[in-house]
Parts: C-alpha cells; sequence; structure tokens
C-alpha cells in the first residue's frame, strides 16, 4: 500500500494511494462502520496488525458500491509528512561513493550517523522557509527507511525484516552552519529540512530498495540522477549497524544518504545555492514525487 497522513481542517486522517486517486481511509472506516488509526504513526506503533487492518478497511471500500465517490483527486489533498512523530530521526552522511569523491571526502569504513528532530519534518507540497542565518542552502535526495518493529541488536540477514517501508526524502542542508563546526546538526535541523513523503510504501511493495533509481530536480533543472545501487552500506547494513548501538522503534525513520550532484560537490565558481522561490522535487522509484517550494 501506499499509505499518507492529510490534513483534513485542523485534523490528520490516515489516507491510501491507489490507481484512482486518494481514498481518506479514517472517513471511509467510519462509513463502514469500522475504527482505523488516524495516522501512521498509530498505524505503526500496531505492528503488523494495523497494517492488515488498514488493507482490510481498504478492500471493504473498492468493493463498496459508493467506494468510487470515497476517492479525491491527489491533487485536492493536503499533504502531512509520510511519518508526523518518529521517536527518532537517524541520518547517515557520505553513504554514496560518488557523492564522497565530490565532497572531497573519505570513503568511510562505518555509517556516519547524525541526527534531524521532529522540526524538521515537512508534507509533499509544503512550503519551507529559508533561514535567515543560511546563504549556502542546499538540497539532498534520498531513500528513507520507517521501522516497523522494535529493533535491537538485529543481524543484517534479518533487517529489513523489521522495515515498514520507505519513502522520498529531501535532507535540506545549510552547508555554512554545517561546517562552521566538527559537528552537523545545526546545519541539518532547521525548521522544515526533512520533507518526507508523499507516501509510505509498505514494504512488501518494493523488492530490493537498494537498486532503486532517485533523482532530484531544481526548477525543473535535474540537479541529482543515481541509484542506491551506489550506497556504501545498504539498507540492511545500516539498520543492522544502528539497532546494535540504538534501539529503533516503529515509526522511527533512517535517512540513508544522498548521491552526487550536490551544490556542495560543484567548483566554487559555479556554487548557486538555493533560495526563496526556488521549487525542488525528489523522487525514489516506486515511491513518489516529493515537491518543496522554498519561501522567505
Amino acid at each position: 500500500m501506499k499509505l499518507l497522513n492529510m490534513r483534513v481542517g485542523e485534523l490528520v486522517h490516515l489516507g491510501v494511494r491507489d490507481e484512482t486517486g486518494v481514498m481518506d481511509l479514517t472517513a471511509t472506516a467510519k462509513s463502514l462502520g469500522s475504527s482505523l488509526p488516524t495516522c501512521t504513526d498509530e498505524l505503526l506503533a500496531m505492528g503488523d496488525v494495523g497494517l492488515a487492518a488498514a488493507q482490510r478497511v481498504f478492500n471493504q471500500a473498492v468493493n463498496h458500491p459508493e467506494g468510487a465517490s470515497w476517492h479525491l483527486q491527489e491533487s485536492d489533498v493536503q499533504f502531512a509528512p509520510a511519518v508526523l512523530h518518529p521517536q527518532k530521526i537517524v541520518c547517515v552522511g557520505t553513504n554514496y561513493r560518488k557523492h564522497a569523491m565530490e565532497s572531497h571526502m573519505p570513503i568511510p569504513t562505518s555509517p556516519v550517523v547524525f541526527s534531524k528532530f521532529n522540526n524538521t519534518l515537512a508534507g509533499h507540497g509544503e512550503s519551507v522557509k529559508v533561514p535567515k542565518t543560511t546563504e549556502k542552502l542546499d538540497y539532498e535526495v534520498e531513500l528513507v527507511v520507517v521501522i516497523g518493529k522494535t529493533a535491537q541488536d538485529v543481524s543484517r540477514e534479518q533487517a529489513l525484516s523489521y522495515v515498514a517501508g520507505y519513502c522520498t526524502g529531501n535532507d535540506l542542508s545549510a552547508r555554512d552552519l554545517q561546517m562552521r563546526t566538527g559537528q552537523w546538526l545545526l546545519g541539518k535541523s532547521c525548521d522544515g529540512f526533512a520533507p518526507l513523503g508523499p507516501y509510505l510504501v509498505t514494504a512488501d511493495e518494493v523488492s530490493n530498495p537498494n537498486d532503486l533509481a532517485l533523482e532530484c530536480q531544481v526548477n525543473g533543472e535535474v540537479r541529482q540522477s543515481s541509484n542506491t545501487r551506489d550506497m556504501i552500506f545498504d539498507c540492511a547494513e545500516l539498520v543492522s549497524y544502528i539497532s546494535r548501538h540504538i534501539t529503533l522503534q516503529p515509526g522511527d525513520i533512517l535517512f540513508t544518504g544522498t548521491p552526487e550532484g550536490v551544490i556542495l560537490g560543484y567548483p566554487l565558481e559555479q556554487q548557486k545555492w538555493l533560495q526563496a522561490g526556488d521549487e525542488i522535487t525528489v523522487s525514489v522509484a516506486g515511491l513518489g514525487e516529493l515537491h518543496t517550494v522554498l519561501v522567505n
């Protein structure tokens, strides 16, 4: 399933995307006399039971005489982040070989791990303010792993069985703030710096997360075009490695790194940093396009 969080007035509803459009699963369940969690976070907390319940309501709705009327056009949906309140946002830096080369950084021998906070999350189509404190704002298309079961000291072989699904993400980065000290946190954690979505695609629909095309466009110009095959540490290794140090909980999200093509990797004379008015579209094959507009 392609699950999503959607804003309905002041509330957030659970939705699902299919070939017809977007179904508001929260409202549909109520019409069918059923109940469902109201967002992906609550669904993930229920584990396989929650995902099965969402699938059951969706199947009932599709076969219902009024099922067609319960779909919305995607253009009419106001998206919230695909996960709203992860306990942890764990990110991996310098995890693509060509990106490490363009950044003049050595190939790491262990994953370079840092964090973001929930203030960084933004939904598909949301505007993100350019902080007044940066002059060097950059984009980073990334595959995001969403944890579905408590993972503590899991093996590489079992790691992907702890994954609920995958999202498209954009690890926005203020390079001047990031490089000010040896800690990257400040440049990575400004408000809205982790757009996530539009969907949480369940793991059963992603046959191989380590072979997915990624792309980033700025104002319609392709800036990044690569494949997760170029990752130094693949998804299973990342989940296993992090779980050996930090217990991962359902709903935690892992940004797995970005490929080559970021502004930081351009020659100095060609570095034109992001600014208000720029439109960024990042995509991962099968997971959807994530659109962000920068504003003052």
